[in-house]
């Protein structure tokens, strides 16, 4: 796959764009192959099979997904964004607020963090969530 796209930002976008749309093979490819990806409550990972691990069982009950982008800030090669996921499972919509930082080096991302609260993403799986 080619990609067209050269700045910091528009390699974010890119990649959000990808795993908005749940194509997981081609957001990876925006990932450097030794990525580290750190969800902030959680753990951190690293390479492309580290972040499936984390990100495949958590959209599995997904069924559509919208990334609301509220703010974004880049210097090179660091992009911050503030973010809203939504994500549409069989009992509605749920709303995860997410601020995350990326760092892209040679057109790749090769830092990932998102900060969000644990029990605000624990409630989008469940059915009696408001």
């Amino acid at each position: 796959m080619t990609k067209t796209t050269n700045s910091p930002s528009e390699v974010v976008a890119a990649f959000l764009k990808a795993f908005e749309a749940m194509d997981f093979d081609t957001a990876l490819t925006y990932l450097s192959e030794t990525c580290e990806y750190t969800n902030i409550p959680m753990s951190t990972v690293h390479g492309h099979d580290g972040v499936r691990s984390v990100l495949g069982p958590f959209f599995e009950a997904i069924h559509e997904n919208e990334f609301v982008i509220l703010r974004s800030a880049a210097e090179d090669p660091v992009v911050f964004m503030e973010r809203l996921d939504r994500h549409r499972l069989d009992h509605g919509w749920r709303d995860l607020p997410v601020n995350s930082v990326f760092e892209v080096h040679d057109g790749l991302i090769t830092v990932w963090r998102d900060y969000f609260d644990l029990l605000t993403a624990a409630k989008i799986n469940d059915a009696d969530a408001a």
